[in-house]
This record gives structure tokens, sequence and C-alpha cells, in this order.
């Protein structure tokens, strides 16, 4: 079956979602879709419960993700995450830029986070009015690399994501 124009556009955003929520090693059907935002997609766990809005990285071939969620039980909003596409040198700092504002990031191996609440905010209001983010570190080889996300959609997926988890606690 061949499908044009936006019914395209809106599957080939989907299915590597769908494929990131099986790699994961959970049922793509413990996920609720809250929809597909352009390049970003809200999802509800109820299992957990949480809910969170998830991009994968404009590049094709990188393994990242983005995501922004929330775990109402534990009275955590707009929690920021990111999925490096490769393992981080250890000593690398990993910054995230969006437009002219630069974030540091607390990191592990592969995943890096806003280092308080007070960060996760600042993200998500810089991220709601610009159009792409990028995520830079050095990998274990000591090469510089950077996920880069499109953010038309970000905000939308993220209030649905809220939405999702707001009567829950």
């Amino acid at each position: 079956m061949r499908f044009a124009g936006p019914m395209r556009r809106a599957l080939s955003l989907a299915l590597p979602l769908l494929i990131f929520g099986t790699l994961c090693g959970t049922s793509a059907h413990a996920r609720d879709s809250l929809g597909i935002f352009e390049a970003w997609g809200a999802f509800r766990d109820p299992a957990t419960p949480r809910c969170y809005a998830i991009a994968m990285p404009v590049a094709r071939d990188r393994q990242g993700f983005a995501a922004i969620g929330s775990w109402p039980r534990r009275q955590v909003r707009g929690q920021v995450h990111f999925r490096l596409s490769r393992m981080r040198s250890e000593e690398a700092p990993v910054i995230l830029s969006i437009g002219d504002r630069r974030f540091p990031l607390v990191a592990g191996q592969v995943d890096a986070w806003a280092p308080d609440a007070r960060a996760d905010a600042a993200i998500v209001a810089a991220l709601r009015s610009a159009t792409s983010m990028s995520v830079q570190t050095r990998d274990a080889r000591g090469r510089g690399f950077a996920d880069t996300y499109a953010l038309r959609g970000a905000a939308t997926a993220i209030d649905a994501a809220a939405l999702g988890c707001a009567r829950t606690r």
C-alpha cells in the first residue's frame, strides 16, 4: 500500500518510535500513543505511570533520542533526558545547544540529563521557541559528535504528554 503526503510523513515518524519502544525491552503495546506531532511523539505508559514526549535525531543513522517525561506519582514533571547516539568519553562534557543558549548536562556513558528541575524548566522553555537543538560531546575515541533534533511539534507533544498524565497520581 502506498501513502502520500502527510500520511507518509506520519508513518515515517511513527515507525522509528515504535521500533524504539520494542528495542527498549518493553512491549510497544504497554504504551498508549497520545499522538505524533511532526518529529515528536507523545506516549503514556499507564503501568508506571509516566508520560513523555520523544524524538529521534534528524540523522537517520543515529540511535539516540530526546525525551521530556513526567512521573506523576513521583511528582516529577518536564524532566529532560537524552540517549546519546555514541558512548561518550568519560571526561567529555555534554552540552545542549538551543538557539544561542547553552546548557551543561550531567551525563553517564550514553545518557544525559539536566542537572536539576530548574534547568529542566529552562530547557523546555527554550525549546518551545526554537527550531532545532543539538547535544554535543566527544565519543570514547575522542572524536566530537552532535545529535541534532528538529523541534517542530515538540511543544505540542510535551503538552500532550503532560495532559496524558494530568489525572494520574
